[in-house]
């Protein structure tokens, strides 16, 4: 199977290797070593600003995305959330659980976030942004400066979700302001799922002192407490995190986060350049460079991603809801190169002579 799905992706051999060995045993200095590496080598890539410190919890980017709202948002904040998708009202639901007050700026799916949307909410007294950088249930990618103006010129506390563009697309931390940032080990780190990370910069470090969880498996406080050590408080998903650590080696030996951006990027347009020649539109304007959201007329998105899965051994990303019947979704993340989409527009090309696109 050829795998261009957002998430879990393809590993390299050596990433698959390691999966294939023993778990070891994990208090140990060795694995301490290996972890307090892996903090350093992440900050170094987010480009986050010194001072910064990395939570690994084992869980899902949801698991993340919960931490971050109980470790470091109360009943006395107000905050803003992007709501543009499934994940965008993620968010929602969580503020919602954990009331914590807050407005959502919802968009149409695969509309892009404008000036207009954010003009109203000048000066209102909010204490907290929340944004789903890439929706990926639309591949909407949400522009970054203009997040940082809005969240600069009011103070606001902002908690970035780049689960899925993390290394896809373009990030710095410092410079645009990100307090808090999340992403998953099954996205462009390319290792099976199981880890999600979170970015802590000193203003979000400063929040979590002062805020208690109310819960233990999830609590950041422990887990920065634990981490200076080089460990976590309970037992993490260890071969993960060994995964985790061989391909920040290989992202690093190829040139580091640009260089992983340029290559995600250089797949996307390849792709997007060639799938021109058939009846499918894109879904957004302002694509993400991990994903590409196609929107086929005929109605029949599900039936593609049947066809593709059990006749050609490939794997699309299927959508769910109303709009999965319309739309599907082709990453470029993960272990990829030209010659797989070159397969995967052969397979269109049948696909297309059968009358099925």
């Amino acid at each position: 199977m050829i795998n261009f799905t957002v998430g879990p992706v393809q590993s390299s051999e050596e990433v698959r290797a390691i999966g294939a060995e023993n778990t070891p045993y994990f208090r140990t200095a060795e694995f301490s070593a290996i972890m307090l590496e892996n903090e350093k080598m992440l900050l170094k890539l987010a480009k986050a600003p010194e001072g910064s410190r990395i939570v690994f919890l084992t869980g899902s980017g949801t698991a993340a995305m919960e931490a971050a709202v109980i470790n470091t948002l109360t009943e006395e904040d107000k905050a803003l959330v992007v709501n543009g998708g499934g994940f965008g009202e993620r968010f929602v639901e969580l503020c919602e659980l954990h009331k914590v007050p807050h407005e959502a700026i919802v968009l149409e799916a695969g509309k892009p976030l404008t000036a207009d949307d954010l003009a109203k909410y000048d000066g209102q007294g909010y204490t907290a942004f929340l944004v789903n950088l890439d929706e990926t249930s639309t591949g909407v990618f949400y522009d970054l400066d203009l997040i940082h103006d809005f969240c600069k010129r009011n103070n606001i506390y902002l908690i970035v979700d780049a689960i899925s563009s993390f290394l896809a697309d373009s990030i710095d931390m410092d410079r645009y302001g990100i307090d808090l940032m999340l992403t998953g080990s099954q996205k462009a780190l390319a290792v099976p799922p199981g880890i999600s990370i979170v970015f802590l910069t000193p203003t979000a470090l400063e929040r979590v002192e002062r805020i208690e969880s109310g819960c233990m498996y999830l609590d950041f406080s422990d887990a920065l407490k634990n981490g200076e050590r080089g460990q976590t408080p309970f037992t993490p998903a260890v071969t993960t995190l060994l995964q985790i650590h061989k391909r920040l080696c290989e992202i690093e030996e190829q040139g580091g986060a640009e260089a992983e951006v340029a290559r995600i990027e250089s797949l996307a347009n390849y792709f997007r350049e060639k799938v021109k020649a058939f009846p499918f539109e894109l879904f957004t304007d302002s694509p993400s460079n991990a994903v590409t959201s196609l929107y086929t007329k005929k109605g029949n998105a599900k039936e593609i991603f049947e066809l593709l899965k059990n006749e050609y051994g490939i794997w699309i990303c299927p959508n769910g809801g109303e709009i999965g019947n319309y739309l599907f979704r082709v990453g470029h993340i993960g272990n990829l190169t030209t010659k797989d989409y070159d397969e995967l527009l052969a397979a269109f090309g049948k696909l297309q002579e059968r009358g099925v696109i």
